[in-house]
């Protein structure tokens, strides 16, 4: 069987959370200092630590089959990639900045101004439609410096925190779009690696369902239990175990976190003692 060979960024913002999903999805490799590929050790997959800038060409090409990214860069590139799932971290903006003495927080302020940026696609674009005519000049890195020696009156870069253009004496005025690491392919993957993908992107899934729940555990009174278990938002209906004390059981279910305190108050409203909560590991429907 052939490998997925799939593109992870050597290192920087998305490199950690990148190794974290494969790892939590069973994915084990040895991760040698200096090398570029390895292999997994007990999946099909071939890992390749790359340039980030790098590779949405390589996948477009078809030298990995799949990739690790921030969507940010893909919109930039322009590639004809797929986006298969969005994982739902490295979340970020891209953003127009200007120096912190500057009055206007608008988008007219950068009329016939000088825009420094690693985006010159996705800036010029959002120019266009909003009818604002730049002068937009390129740089690879450090563009928050651009201001501070005249290259530029403002910016656009990625913002996560905003830490790094306080520090540079910035502030962040308009979005012009929102950002996450993304798993995205190349158009013409095979059906052979297409079935490899399919079983990653289950592990994916189940991973992520995971830290979205939490697995729950109460001590309800037995006439409680009917009205307790319509509170609980559960996959098909809760676990009910006789306890030791008569008239009394355990109930065990599955929480969305997102909810977790609402639905917590009201539990304890219908009578649910002892209420435990456990984080799950991995979560397969």
């Amino acid at each position: 069987m052939s490998n997925l060979k799939i593109a992870v960024q050597k290192s920087g913002r998305l490199f950690e959370d990148s190794v974290k999903l494969l790892k939590d999805c069973g994915i084990s490799y040895n991760d040698g200092r200096d090398q570029l590929k390895v292999e997994a050790d007990n999946f099909p997959m071939e890992i390749f630590l790359l340039r980030n800038s790098d590779i949405p060409q390589y996948l477009e090409d078809g030298v990995v089959d799949v990739a690790i990214i921030g969507e940010n860069l893909l919109l930039e590139k322009q590639k004809k990639i797929d986006v298969v799932e969005k994982l739902g971290f490295s979340k970020c903006r891209v953003s127009l900045a200007v120096p912190k003495d500057v009055e206007s927080d608008d988008i007219e302020w950068f009329q016939n101004k000088k825009i420094a940026t690693s985006y010159p696609i996705t800036v010029q674009k959002f120019l266009d439609k909003n009818n604002i005519k730049a002068d937009i000049h390129v740089i690879s890195g450090s563009v928050e410096i651009a201001p501070n020696i005249g290259l530029a009156d403002g910016i656009c870069d990625i913002v996560s925190s905003g830490s790094t253009l306080f520090k540079n004496g910035l502030k962040e005025t308009v979005t012009i779009l929102k950002s996450e690491a993304v798993l995205a392919k190349n158009q013409n993957l095979s059906e052979e690696k297409q079935q490899i993908l399919d079983k990653f992107l289950f592990r994916i899934r189940s991973v992520s369902t995971a830290k979205k729940s939490k697995y729950i555990l109460m001590n309800v009174p037995n006439e409680k239990i009917s009205e307790v278990a319509e509170i609980l938002p559960v996959l098909k209906s809760p676990t009910v175990i006789p306890l030791a004390e008569d008239g009394w059981s355990s109930i065990h279910s599955v929480i969305e976190e997102k909810r977790f305190w609402e639905v917590i108050d009201e539990l304890k409203q219908a009578g649910a003692q002892d209420i435990l909560i456990i984080p799950i590991d991995k979560m397969v429907i």
